[in-house]
């Protein structure tokens, strides 16, 4: 049956017990007395079966008569009808109590071809068969005129026997032609001829391909290079017309036409060459044909026989092969029954095949010289097991499939008709990974392992593959436990897919043996996985290891269609990222801008503590992400991206990141501030807005004084706002918005920032873009202090502090009382600047344009208040622009 499980989804359902069934003429193994599971090419369960039952009887046409063969494998046949039967039945006492002679008379006819005194005989000779008498000679005069001509069938008989190899005939050395013609026919009986297990009717001679590969030869005695599929056609569609044809005019049981000549002569009709017609008669086959479940499962007589088969529409595989030869012979094409072992129905990994009869059939086909393979009983559907039926599934890749491929689901039973340059061996076909024809369509390599069998070494596995076109994967791993296999999650593999290969590492979570399956599709569309191939993994003693984070989206690393998605490269590969800080941080650069969301999972991190786990900054030309690890141990992050400018595209993942901290986990007070903005630091947002040349380009500041300055260009003189948060604080004081001060000169912008304690806080900077608009957050930074020191808050600023206005002295806003303060500021435009406390101050202005003087604080004023007067209007009002506060002698700091 065909070897290709069609999934509806990922979610392969399990192998499951079936009836204990006896024998079936199919590709069917012995499972002795054990019982096992197994995925199989054919159905989505096995059935145990055993080889109690003899294989069924079927009638067969060879050479124009008709044999019966009883249980015992012996030949019957009726007595010839002509003349010459009265000659040859004059035998001795012992051969009528014997088994009956099969005795026929030959006509020899000897045609000249050329001078040469060399023969080539293309047919051999069928010499009598007599089991326990002796046929009794003939007359003299008969046996003097035919003596000679059987002792040179006797030296011709030996000639045959030679390898065609060795005999290096080539057709410049044919002298004669030896043409032997049955004079009589034996009377066809009625009854039914046995087939063997092979397809063929007791006594017929196996064929070889050097035995029937003459035309192939060379004068050196070598036989000519095999031809691939492609080599015969490209693709497919070439044979769109006589498919067609074959499927519109092939409908004929339905008008009770059962007759193999006729079909033949109706699909092959309009065929151009051999190779229109095995098409034909291949599109036939397939498509009109059922597999016979019932005869497989043994509640029917199995349907062998092309008449039966094709009276019924139904047979197994030995049925699909004998109407194949019958149909090919009446069409003038060369095919021969090939029977072997086949990785079909109930078949499981590591199943020996030695000393047990095969049980499947397929044909082989000679086109050109050259013999090819096909299997229509695969090509045509698969079985159900679960519902014991039969679904049509057609599968071109059984259709004149290169050898290469055939013999890994399909190993003759007699080594020449691999028909490989190196022929292997039984015990090699069953230790090749079952592939199926879905590995092959999607042009999958298999790089490691050559055997269906791993063993793991320290505790892991691993299976690699190649391939030219975009392919997604996935898998199943299930450990075998007693009588039921046990599902295990993905995280005991870890899946990397590139645009050119793929690799799994396997790691088992207990010592034991796990099955293995491999799901592909190509990366072009969003279909069903369907099943490649099936391995074994044995884990003879697994080391304690760190559980994995379930990864729902099975590869890991970037994704197969990151590129696509606008994914050029990242900073971390599918191999775990180790950090022995508690912190990581992964790039991905990027071909246009993008949009993005982060997910970390640990099996011990609550999701809402994972939020607070991740910063990340939007960039237009990359994404970056920065991981807080609360705990040791392995984490999952995933990345989801979309088009920046496209709000309504959905978000993709776009890889999977393994992370394993090793130390330095963070304490969970210290992860970053709750509710921060997807766009933390400089990024699409502040460029848009037209900040540019950032002193932080990082989303993350640390500062180990516990004060720093951020500055930047402000080209289209925005109206800017900050705001510092802290989600929690030891000491209570002023507002944090006094612990940010602002500097504008020019276009340059600086933001100094005087943190009152250590710890996290996050600093949002806000703009106004335009004057009927509230102010839009821009980005958040994440200010990491690690100082013990707690600076004072800064002064107070009213809206009368101008764009351009500068404080050099006093820069903190707490000043001490009965002390004299120094005060230097800048304040463009003003005739006038003045500091009220018990007594007004005048600041003189320098020859570098700034306002100084010095002030004394006293006793009695809790502030003073810095005041100017001019600017535009020429008003020498004065206006308060900043004020400090005085601290009372009892809160002196």
């Amino acid at each position: 049956m065909g070897n290709v499980l069609h999934m509806r989804s990922v979610e392969v359902p399990f192998p499951k017990r079936s009836l204990n069934l006896r024998s079936v003429h199919c590709p069917l193994p012995t499972n002795n007395h054990q019982q096992h599971y197994c995925y199989n090419s054919n159905n989505s369960n096995n059935t145990k079966v055993t080889e109690e039952e003899s294989y069924p009887q079927a009638t067969q046409k060879a050479s124009g008569q008709e044999v019966k063969t009883g249980e015992s494998g012996e030949k019957k046949a009726s007595k010839p009808q002509d003349g010459h039967s009265k000659d040859t039945s004059k035998t001795t006492s012992d051969d009528e109590k014997g088994p009956s002679v099969v005795q026929q008379e030959w006509k020899l006819e000897v045609l000249s071809l050329n001078n040469s005194n060399i023969m080539k005989s293309h047919k051999t000779v069928v010499s009598t068969v007599a089991t326990k008498t002796t046929v009794a000679t003939v007359a003299g005069a008969a046996q003097s005129k035919t003596s000679s001509v059987f002792q040179k069938w006797a030296a011709m008989e030996l000639e045959v026997q030679r390898p065609m190899t060795k005999r290096q005939l080539s057709d410049e050395c044919a002298a004669y032609s030896l043409r032997v013609v049955k004079k009589s026919t034996v009377r066809r009986e009625e009854g039914a001829v046995q087939r063997d297990v092979e397809g063929r009717a007791p006594g017929k001679p196996k064929l070889h391909p050097s035995q029937r590969q003459s035309s192939s030869t060379v004068k050196s005695g070598s036989v000519s290079k095999k031809k691939l599929k492609m080599e015969l056609f490209a693709t497919t569609e070439v044979f769109s017309r006589v498919d067609n044809h074959a499927i519109n005019t092939g409908k004929l049981q339905s008008q009770k036409i059962f007759s193999v000549p006729t079909i033949t002569q109706t699909i092959t009709e309009g065929a151009q060459n051999e190779l229109e017609k095995l098409r034909a008669i291949w599109i036939w086959l397939c498509h009109n044909i059922e597999y016979d479940v019932s005869g497989y499962l043994g509640l029917t007589d199995k349907l062998c026989t092309p008449e039966r088969v094709v009276e019924t529409g139904r047979g197994v595989c030995c049925g699909y092969s004998s109407v194949c030869m019958q149909m090919c012979q009446e069409a003038g094409i060369e095919c021969q029954e090939v029977s072997g072992h086949g990785k079909g129905i109930g078949y499981r990994q590591g199943q020996s095949y030695q000393n047990t009869k095969s049980l499947h059939m397929w044909n082989a086909v000679k086109l050109g010289g050259h013999w090819y393979l096909l299997d229509a009983c695969w090509g045509a559907g698969r079985v159900d097991m679960d519902n014991k039926a039969f679904i049509k599934r057609y599968d071109d890749f059984y259709f004149l499939t290169d050898p290469e491929d055939f013999i890994n689901s399909h190993c003759p039973d007699e080594q020449e008709w691999q028909l490989l340059d190196d022929p292997i061996p039984l015990e090699e076909f069953e230790k090749r990974v079952l592939k199926t024809s879905e590995f092959y369509r999607l042009g999958l390599t298999l790089l490691h392992p050559k055997h269906f069998l791993l063993v793991t070494e320290n505790g892991e596995a691993s299976v690699s593959m190649k391939f030219t076109k975009p392919v997604d994967f996935t898998y199943q791993i299930s450990q075998r436990s007693g009588c039921k296999p046990k599902a295990v999650n993905s995280s005991s593999g870890l899946l990397t897919v590139t645009r050119e290969s793929m690799r799994l590492r396997l790691l088992p979570p207990t010592g034991g043996t796990y099955d293995v399956i491999i799901f592909a599709r190509s990366g072009n569309n969003s279909g069903t996985f369907s099943w490649v191939c099936s391995l074994l993994v044995e884990c003879p003693e697994q080391e304690l290891t760190e559980e994995l984070p379930e990864n729902p989206f099975l590869s890991w690393g970037l994704q197969r269609s990151a590129e696509s998605l606008g994914v050029k490269k990242c900073s971390n590969g599918a191999e775990a990222a180790v950090s022995e800080t508690g912190s990581f941080e992964l790039v991905l650069h990027t071909s246009r801008p993008l949009m993005m969301l982060c997910e970390l999972t640990q099996k011990d991190l609550d999701p809402s503590i994972a939020k607070r786990c991740l910063a990340t900054q939007i960039q237009s030309d990359r994404l970056t992400c920065n991981v807080l690890c609360p705990y040791l141990g392995y984490y999952r992050l995933s990345v989801f991206v979309r088009n920046y400018e496209r709000p309504q595209d959905g978000f993709q993942n776009g890889g999977n990141f393994l992370l394993h901290c090793t130390g330095g986990a963070i304490n969970l007070n210290e992860l970053f501030p709750p509710a921060l903005s997807t766009a933390c630091g400089p990024g699409i947002r502040t460029q848009d807005a037209g900040l540019s040349k950032f002193s932080h380009t990082s989303a993350l500041v640390s500062t180990q004084q516990g004060k720093c300055n951020i500055t930047f260009q402000n080209q289209q003189d925005l109206e800017l706002h900050a705001v510092l948060f802290k989600e929690q604080r030891k000491r209570l004081g002023h507002p944090l918005c006094r612990h940010v001060f602002f500097t504008y000169n020019s276009s340059k912008v600086t933001i100094s920032v005087a943190l009152p304690e250590a710890g996290v806080y996050k600093l949002g900077l806000y703009a106004k873009i335009s004057t009927d608009q509230d102010f839009s957050l821009l980005c958040d930074f994440v200010l990491r202090n690690s100082s013990g020191s707690s600076w004072p808050p800064f002064p107070c600023t009213y809206t009368a502090w101008q764009r351009g206005s500068v404080l050099f002295e006093p820069r903190g806003g707490l000043l001490e009382p009965l002390s004299w303060v120094l005060f230097r500021v800048r304040v463009p435009g003003a005739q006038r600047v003045s500091v009220v406390g018990e007594q007004l101050m005048e600041l003189q202005l320098s020859k570098s344009r700034v306002w100084e003087g010095e002030v004394f604080t006293g006793a009695s004023m809790s502030q003073l208040k810095l005041a100017a007067s001019g600017g535009g209007g020429g008003s020498t009002d004065m206006a308060i622009i900043m004020s400090f506060d005085v601290l009372s002698q009892q809160n002196e700091i």
